[in-house]
């Protein structure tokens, strides 16, 4: 207990030092969250006793540079040229533009999180949905006077429709995979779940727009300027690679922002330029949260908690519970809603075995709650993303996270009430 309690306690001392102290100074910009990260992972090093220190610093090292996470970096670099460059061109103003010309104000706020549920559900990835709509979001707020943390929260929380549901997505398959089903059971029976949740959102989505203010000035629509955005979301959409998917994205803003003279050459290596050093602290936070988990993971953190979560499973209610806070406790240690989903997978798996569950319901309850915690997470790639193309803290945009706080309540009650009662 002792043991798995100090492994454990690098995020204590994160949390303590970002969370705590935020709070105290009521301002969440007070303590900068790299610094936090920091101090959390030189007191991971310090505590990883009985090696020497530069394996230590290794297995730090190793978790910061995983493939994973490396993949990460690249599309956080490529995302912050993207971005950058067609800021720089018009294409956020002309997009935007075009939305409150086809939009009613009414309905900008659900419209936009439809589009954030259907894109996700097409391309299987939160990441590329966020990455593709935050920017139109921010736009959106600024021209509306609406609050950018909560729409920005909107494109979040519809990434997350499609990372729970979509057949691409990679939670999808891991958590089949882990359980012995087929993709199609797996989505018949979360779609029981996800449905009320995403509709319940966007319902309320529909009457808090009834306060948008319509633009008075809406500004002549530049088609052309569309373009990169459009070319972005329908290469996703046809399950391009994201990395592909922005490169294009970068030539297109390229190619009309010189056509259209809205800068020269140097002015777009410029604008990628200034995209890429935005997202400095982006990469470095995603790099050092890599590191200090590999080291938790490495004391037995993530062993310690899965332990303790099982010890006292007696029913088929509670064995379902087991396998969701599993999920979700795993997921708050791993910033990473796949890698939880397979660290827990054979374990939910004889849970299931042992206690007669529906491998269906197993496989939606292990995404479902992963997608739940992962949603919710400051330091989660998806928030993070966000944030950094909305410049914004990724603390602001938490209390507006509506969607994975009512699928998780959704998730919880499902399992409770023995819902959907075919598959419990």
């Amino acid at each position: 207990m002792k043991k798995g309690l100090i492994a454990l306690s690098p995020l204590g001392v994160f949390i303590a030092l970002y969370l705590v102290t935020s709070i105290v100074a009521a301002d969440f910009y007070k303590v900068p969250i790299t610094v936090a990260f920091m101090a959390a992972s030189v007191y991971a090093v310090i505590i990883s006793g009985g090696r020497p220190l530069h394996q230590r610093i290794s297995t730090f090292s190793s978790g910061a540079s995983t493939e994973q996470m490396m993949l990460m970096i690249w599309i956080f670099v490529l995302a912050g040229a993207f971005a950058s460059s067609a800021k720089v061109m018009g294409s956020i103003d002309a997009t935007v533009n075009l939305t409150l010309w086809l939009l009613p104000p009414q309905m900008l706020l659900a419209g936009l999180f439809l589009a954030a549920c259907f894109v996700s559900l097409s391309i299987g990835t939160s990441v590329g949905t966020i990455v593709a709509l935050t920017p139109i979001a921010a736009g959106v707020a600024e021209q509306t006077g609406a609050s950018v943390a909560m729409l920005t929260a909107i494109v979040v929380g519809g990434s997350f429709f499609g990372d729970n549901l979509s057949f691409i997505s990679d939670t999808t398959i891991a958590a089949t995979q882990t359980q012995g089903c087929r993709l199609s059971d797996k989505f018949r029976v979360n779609l029981f779940m996800v449905a009320p949740a995403a509709l319940i959102v966007f319902l309320a989505y529909v009457f808090m727009g009834t306060d948008v203010q319509a633009p008075t000035d809406i500004k002549a629509i530049e088609p052309l300027k569309v373009v990169p955005y459009i070319a972005v979301l329908v290469t996703a959409i046809f399950g391009m690679n994201v990395m592909a998917v922005l490169t294009i994205g970068i030539v297109l803003t390229g190619i009309i922002g010189l056509i259209g003279g809205s800068y020269d050459l140097y002015g777009w290596f410029g604008a990628m330029g200034s995209g890429i050093v935005g997202m400095g602290e982006l990469i470095i936070i995603t790099m050092m949260a890599g590191g200090l988990l590999a080291l938790i993971r490495q004391q037995g953190g993530v062993d310690f908690i899965i332990r303790l979560m099982t010890r006292h499973v007696s029913s088929k209610r509670g064995a379902e519970l087991s396998i969701a806070a599993l999920v979700s406790i795993v997921n708050v240690c791993t910033a990473n809603n796949t890698v939880a989903i397979l660290t827990v997978g054979s374990i939910a798996k004889q849970i299931g075995d042992r206690f007669g569950l529906d491998n269906r319901k197993c496989a939606s309850i292990l995404d479902t709650f992963s997608c739940f915690s992962q949603g919710l997470l400051p330091y989660g790639a998806q928030i993070l993303m966000a944030a950094g193309l909305a410049a914004l803290n990724p603390i602001t945009i938490i209390p507006y996270l509506y969607y994975p706080l009512v699928l998780g309540v959704i998730a919880l009650l499902a399992i409770l009430l023995r819902y959907p009662r075919r598959y419990s």
